[in-house]
């Protein structure tokens, strides 16, 4: 099988126009995608942004080209779309000579693939939390360290990234709202290439790779190419936040289950994708990742639903990061409080009673009073 060939053409239905040459725009290339790399937003974020200078030194291998010499103002008109497709083709030369490497080094320690002496290598989903790399498992760090190749989101958080072997490759291939630098074929394509070149990769996503991370799309395609996949299970971003501030996400007597529900919309819109009528359980904690600009939506319909308006709620932006920002609010005014407070992603939103159990609860002296009593007789007639 053509490995080389394969990563020329992630996307087979655009392969000409995504790899093809280089546009040659008369300045360092760095600068033609570091665009962004003075935001305020950008330098104080714990995360990969898209075009954070932090980003192109980390990956400046797959550049072959001296960030230092990168000037510091940016002539190109900024799109997206441009950027992206100049950014991989920029990359593809080194992706592909690593790969040439990864087969030399195989036929040369006795693998010959024609007679199928040697398997192809192992492929690793791990889960890196909701940002603190102390929430790291220690079998995560083990992985980490032993790879040849990662391929990580934006919200593997910087921290993390520092337990990476020097000797290991790293490739950005994080997704925000407009800006995908990988379509998600594509990286289906990046991980078998090298899987079966024989290198060890790791895939790193922030959270647990198999909550709303693609993880399951990603091991499907894998497997049904032959491809053994490991996952290493992280701290899922509902978990880690929801400790940090002291919200016990189930709580006997106020809470008997919790529900983890996507606030991202297919089509970019402010409509949230689905809210099932029992989303409004008020004896359920619901917890939303990637809500923040379909939130306005989601509150209307859970209170249509017959949660009351009225019920505690918190969003959480950066949890579990030194930049770690948090509003709290009754579910009518959550949405409004968030704007104001210009609450950015990534941001989780936590919705029930059980919010008000927090020692950050703003309005604790007498909910959190009828919540204990209401506990207590939950516990004197069990």
């Amino acid at each position: 099988m053509a490995l080389v060939s394969r990563v020329s053409g992630f996307s087979s239905c655009s392969a000409s126009s995504h790899f093809r040459k280089a546009k040659t725009f008369g300045f360092n290339p760095i600068c033609s995608l570091n665009c962004t790399s003075s935001s305020s937003s950008s330098s104080s974020s714990p995360f990969t942004e898209k075009h954070s200078i932090e980003r192109y030194q980390r990956d400046s291998w797959v550049y072959n080209t001296k960030l230092e010499d990168a000037s510091s103002s940016c002539n190109l008109p900024f799109d997206s779309n441009s950027v992206r497709e100049n950014d991989i083709a920029l990359q593809l030369p080194e992706l592909k000579k690593m790969l040439e490497v990864l087969r030399e080094k195989r036929e040369s320690g006795g693998c010959d693939g024609g007679q199928g002496s040697c398997g192809p290598g192992n492929v690793y989903l791990v889960g890196t939390g909701p940002g603190d790399p102390e929430l790291l498992t220690l079998k995560a760090v083990k992985v980490i360290r032993s790879a040849d190749l990662l391929l990580y989101d934006r919200l593997v958080s910087n921290d993390v990234l520092e337990f990476v072997s020097p000797d290991a490759r790293l490739l950005y291939v994080g997704k925000t709202a407009g800006y995908h630098s990988r379509t998600q074929e594509e990286i289906h394509e990046l991980l078998l290439s090298f899987a079966e070149a024989g290198a060890t990769v790791v895939r790193l996503k922030g959270g647990d790779p198999l909550v709303f991370g693609r993880g399951g799309e990603e091991m499907d395609f894998l497997q049904n190419q032959g491809i053994q996949v490991k996952v290493i299970p992280g701290i899922t971003a509902a978990s880690g936040i929801a400790a940090e501030l002291g919200i016990p996400l189930t709580h006997r007597g106020i809470a008997n289950s919790v529900r983890f529900l996507t606030g991202h919309s297919r089509k970019g819109g402010t409509d949230p994708l689905y809210v099932a009528e029992n989303a409004a359980d008020p004896d359920s904690t619901l917890v939303v990742y990637m809500g923040l600009s379909t939130l306005p939506s989601l509150a209307l319909k859970l209170v249509h639903h017959g949660l009351p308006s009225n019920t505690p709620a918190v969003a959480v932006e950066r949890g579990t990061t030194l930049q770690q920002r948090m509003v709290f609010a009754e579910l009518k005014d959550l949405a409004d409080e968030i704007s104001s407070a210009e609450l950015v992603s990534p941001t989780l939103i936590v919705i029930g009673k059980v919010v008000a159990l927090s020692p950050f609860w703003p309005h604790s002296s007498r909910e959190a009073s009828l919540l204990v009593e209401a506990k207590s007789a939950f516990e004197d007639q069990s």
